[in-house]
């Protein structure tokens, strides 16, 4: 038996019966047909004499054309309705889990951020303060709120919230025993220890109270102190007139015991040879100097070297070429006095280190005038002489044993002298003294900044309490310290 849409093919054969091929046939009997046909037909349609053809072999062949209205195409309607309505349904509920899900992976990543400081907290010995944990509470909190949310508005399986739920919860009991742990031993010790800075404090300011204040600095031109302790950093008061290629020199000011804030400001460089003096310029004030104005300019021939001091309104230098010292008057710039320093060594063979040609070099403190030199018999070692500064006659003289081309330069501060040396291109010491009072020696170790790099000459003077260095063509300013002596 065989069907075709929209007919079916009944084939039937009769009991008995023998048909030639292509003979025709019918079918007259409703019960036979539907019980050939029941798998297809309903059982309340009738069908009668429906004709056919006989095959080859004698079997009957017939067509048998179903109704359309047999298909329940209502149901397939309310189907499709029913399809889309579950389909927008599943595409809403479908987007909240993927907005859930988005939720929990960055909570997630910030909650093992939390563990990860948290951890670095437990195994470090860095203390921590009271905000570190509160921004850590806050963090933990707004976490919670979330994770309630999340409880509320999601349906259906919550097993990643209920262990992010508790994760939280753990990390909160966490900080709480961190935070009780950190006041029970850091914040307490720095509790301790502010209260032990506060005693010392209250000690300090009780011993403040005791003790009488330190005697008051010396007066100007006194000598009521225990030496210089220390330098101040250097001031640069500006280049010489003359420029930068002009490194060798001195400058200084005036100083009377009669007169003495009133001196006038000198500035010496030597020539570019590094030997001879020839020009030399006075200033009335130090306005004047700084803006080189009102300056009055002298020529002499020669003086020889950087050692040149001024005191009482004389000049005094190593003449040229011998073993003279010189007294210019700086009114008439005169010659007034020429006197030989006996024995002294000259025309550079003991002079400083790093610097020529200063085989003499005066120095004026409270005290008076005083040349520092060599001689053959010293053995190169320096040697102080006192002199007259009306008549340039030695007073009194003290052999050291330092010896003078190991050291950069010298100054006098009340009868004490002290030497200095390089100890690289932006740092000098003032390693040595000896006192003349005494005629002690010793060490030091005051440091000195410097702009440049040699340091050719350096002048005390007592008014001011001052040193006036001449450093590769630049005029500095240094404020001396002095050991107090208690009243």
């Amino acid at each position: 038996m065989s069907a075709e849409h929209p007919g079916l093919m009944i084939n039937r054969m009769g009991a008995g019966e023998s048909t030639a091929p292509g003979q025709r046939c019918s079918i007259q009997d409703r019960a036979t047909a539907v019980s050939s046909a029941h798998h297809y037909l309903p059982a309340f349609q009738s069908f009668s004499n429906f004709t056919g053809n006989r095959d080859d072999r004698g079997v009957c062949q017939c067509s048998v054309i179903l109704p359309d209205n047999t298909f329940p195409a209502v149901r397939v309607e309310r189907l499709e309705i029913t399809a889309q309505t579950i389909s927008k349904k599943f595409e809403k509920e479908l987007s909240k889990v993927k907005e859930y899900v988005q939720l929990i992976s960055k909570y997630e990543e910030k909650l093992l951020n939390l563990t990860v400081r948290v951890s670095i907290m437990e195994n470090d010995f860095i203390s921590y303060t009271e905000l570190d944990f509160e921004l850590i509470k806050m963090e933990v909190k707004e976490m919670e709120k979330l994770i309630k949310q999340l409880k509320v508005g999601f349906a259906g399986s919550t097993v990643i919230i209920d262990q992010l739920e508790v994760e939280i919860r753990n990390m909160t009991i966490l900080v709480g025993q961190l935070e009780t742990l950190d006041k029970n031993n850091v914040l307490a010790i720095r509790r301790q220890m502010l209260a032990l800075k506060n005693k010392l404090k209250e000690c300090e300011e009780a011993s403040k109270e005791e003790n009488p204040p330190p005697p008051p600095p010396p007066a100007p031109g006194s000598c009521a102190h225990g030496g210089v302790v220390n330098v101040s950093k250097p001031a640069v008061v500006q280049l010489n007139w003359l420029g930068f290629s002009y490194k060798y020199g001195a400058w200084g000011r005036d100083y009377s015991p009669q007169n003495p804030g009133n001196g006038v400001y000198w500035v010496a460089p030597l020539n570019t040879n590094g030997r001879t003096l020839q020009y030399y310029r006075l200033y009335n004030t130090k306005d004047d100097l700084l803006l080189y104005t009102n300056a009055r300019q002298n020529q002499i021939t020669y003086g020889q070297g950087s050692g040149t001091v001024v005191y009482k309104n004389n000049m005094y230098v190593n003449w040229y070429n011998t073993q003279n010292m010189a007294k210019i008057n700086l009114t008439t710039n005169r010659v007034d006095l020429s006197q030989a320093l006996p024995n002294a060594a000259y025309n550079n063979r003991f002079s400083y280190a790093n610097v020529g040609w200063q085989d003499m070099d005066f120095a004026v403190d409270e005290n008076g005038l005083w040349v520092i030199y060599a001689t053959e018999a010293s053995t190169g070692n320096i040697v102080i002489s006192k002199l007259n500064d009306t008549t340039l006659a030695v007073l009194n003289t003290w052999h050291t044993k330092q010896y003078k081309p190991s050291v950069t330069n010298t100054f006098m501060v009340c009868g004490v002298l002290y030497a200095t040396r390089t100890l690289n291109t932006r740092i000098e010491e003032i390693f040595y003294y000896y006192d003349t009072n005494t005629g002690q020696e010793g060490r030091l170790n005051i440091v000195m900044q410097k702009m440049q790099e040699n340091v050719q000459s350096i002048n005390y003077h007592p008014f001011e309490q001052k040193l006036f260095v001449y450093n590769d063509g630049y005029l500095l300013n240094y404020d001396l310290v002095f050991q107090q002596i208690p009243q």
